[in-house]
């Protein structure tokens, strides 16, 4: 079964806690796949981490790219593993139904967002009830991630 982990957003954006998650992707030679729920936030994304730190470097493409399936790190607004990733990232909300084929997915939510944090709650029971293993990681003021529940089937 996938492990599923839950990242309590509280003290960072998405924008800046995402790329952290994804050096760790990187330092490991694993793939991820990035779902977020329009074209124009993959763009936004994408210019994202681009940017978000002068020193370093995240190699990316997004949905629409040519030969984006080659890319360790892909931005997508489809339910559609392209990349051949074994790391699915869930943002802004997106849902999919291939996360049994991944060896890990990662859900990202805004703790400020009461109507994101009753679906996640729901995404959590949903998991739960299918077998996976499922972890909920709350961000620390100094952006360190604290593990402060697992369910394992």
């Amino acid at each position: 079964m996938t492990e599923i982990r839950f990242y309590h957003l509280l003290s960072m954006t998405l924008e800046k806690a995402l790329p952290v998650l994804l050096e760790k992707v990187v330092e490991r030679n694993w793939r991820a796949l990035i779902v977020t729920d329009s074209l124009e936030r993959v763009a936004e994304l994408d210019s994202r981490l681009w940017t978000y730190k002068p020193s370093s470097f995240l190699p990316h493409g997004m949905v629409g790219d040519e030969e984006a399936e080659l890319q360790p790190i892909l931005l997508t607004h489809k339910d559609e593993n392209s990349n051949d990733a074994n790391v699915l990232f869930l943002v802004d909300g997106a849902e999919s139904k291939r996360v049994g084929s991944f060896e890990m997915c990662c859900v990202l939510f805004d703790g400020n967002d009461t109507d994101g944090l009753i679906r996640v709650r729901e995404a959590w029971t949903s998991f739960k009830n299918e077998g996976h293993t499922v972890v909920y990681l709350q961000q620390e003021p100094s952006g360190k991630w604290t593990e402060k529940r697992t369910v394992r089937d």
